[in-house]
């Protein structure tokens, strides 16, 4: 067993300066070691975890649309994780930390992409349960929802890198940020309260830094490529000066940001990209945003999935409300959840928790009982 173990270890000696060590995981629970890593070993519970399951039925922009090639979730985060490894690799990181974070740190999203987000949102603040931010709530599933109610005790740095992953804010310059466990809690309980506080997050390792931009990376070119499929847009509409610097496929687009990123980070306790660059992917995204993000769903679709929403979770919260143990909340959720679950959270917290896991299809189905 040592000799395996010492096998599974020897990765360490070859890491950067500012790579993240094997032997400073910081675990929220004392547990048994074996002959995994303590990283490799949050990949498999991220990769074993119900959550991770949900990931193949969930939007990553376009729903309800009849094209086996547009992304799901399940597409985005392999693609993330593979443009992080591949950065993580030629810099020398810990690729164990960087996989499992950008495996894990979209477990959190609603069903429909950022409309269920913003959706869930609104019906949280509502009822006074705080801001719903899907970062925030893949830290909770590991934390509080995974393995009935036990979470998944992963690791420290695993944990903030996923909370802090939001690919919406781009910089030039990453620099992590040394926290201790008591200052990762502070802001992710704060989150709930103040919704500044996400916009302000800065990971603590420099692998955590690589998994957020790796986010942006990994949509840019890619959700171009599904709204051309899908006749949204034709390439030759992106503009020229983006294209001149980044390239209008997707692989062009990937592989300068990687190279730029890369080249300019090299031996540095930072990560950072040229100003063209830099720039030029602003653009893109901005382009983006107009082109793809705000045409993705009309107003008909839109008002939709708000009564969708509001339904499922007004039946949900009447169904706890009348203990109704035929109900799939119930049946499918909270009778798998240990009694420290169900005593903590308020009906309210629960139902949020139950639909923020749900799957597109599951969500319907879901709806179709409840507009009886």
């Amino acid at each position: 067993m040592q000799a395996i173990e010492k096998n599974m270890k020897k990765h360490n000696q070859l890491l950067s300066e500012y790579a993240t060590l094997d032997e400073n995981a910081i675990r929220f629970l004392e547990e048994q070691n074996d002959c995994r890593p303590p990283f490799f070993r949050d990949i498999d519970r991220i990769i074993y975890s119900m959550s991770y399951t949900r990931y193949m039925d969930k939007t990553q922009v376009f729903s309800f649309q009849n094209n086996d090639h547009i992304s799901k979730r399940m597409i985005h985060v392999q693609l993330v994780s593979k443009i992080a490894r591949t950065i993580g690799r030629a810099l020398n990181l810990n690729e164990d930390l960087i996989e499992a974070a950008a495996l894990g740190h979209d477990l959190g999203h609603t069903p429909f992409g950022h409309v269920g987000e913003s959706i869930l949102n609104r019906i949280s603040l509502e009822h006074k349960e705080g801001y719903f931010h899907h970062n925030i709530q893949s830290v909770r599933l590991l934390m509080e929802i995974e393995q009935n109610g036990n979470g998944s005790n992963l690791t420290l740095q695993v944990l903030d890198a996923i909370m802090c992953h939001n690919g919406e804010f781009i910089y030039q310059k990453y620099q992590p940020k040394k926290k201790t466990k008591e200052e990762f809690l502070k802001e992710y309980y704060e989150s709930y309260d103040n919704p500044s506080i996400v916009k302000k997050l800065i990971p603590m390792t420099l692998e955590g830094c690589v998994v957020r931009i790796s986010d942006i990376i990994a949509y840019l070119g890619r959700d171009i490529n599904d709204a051309c499929a899908l006749k949204v847009f034709d390439k030759k509409d992106l503009p020229k000066e983006i294209v001149d610097i980044l390239g209008c496929h997707n692989r062009e687009i990937i592989n300068t940001i990687i190279t730029d990123v890369i080249t300019h980070s090299i031996n540095q306790k930072y990560l950072s990209m040229s100003k063209e660059v830099f720039q030029a992917m602003s653009k893109l995204k901005q382009f983006n945003m107009e082109q793809i993000y705000l045409k993705a769903n009309d107003q008909e679709s839109l008002k939709q999935y708000e009564h969708i929403f509001q339904t499922v979770f007004q039946g949900c919260l009447k169904d706890l409300e009348i203990k109704n143990q035929n109900s799939k909340i119930f049946q499918d959720f909270l009778n798998y959840k240990n009694e420290n679950y169900q005593k903590k959270n308020t009906n309210v917290r629960k139902v949020i928790d139950y639909i923020a896991g749900m799957t597109d299809n599951y969500l319907l189905m879901v709806y179709s009982d409840y507009k009886k």
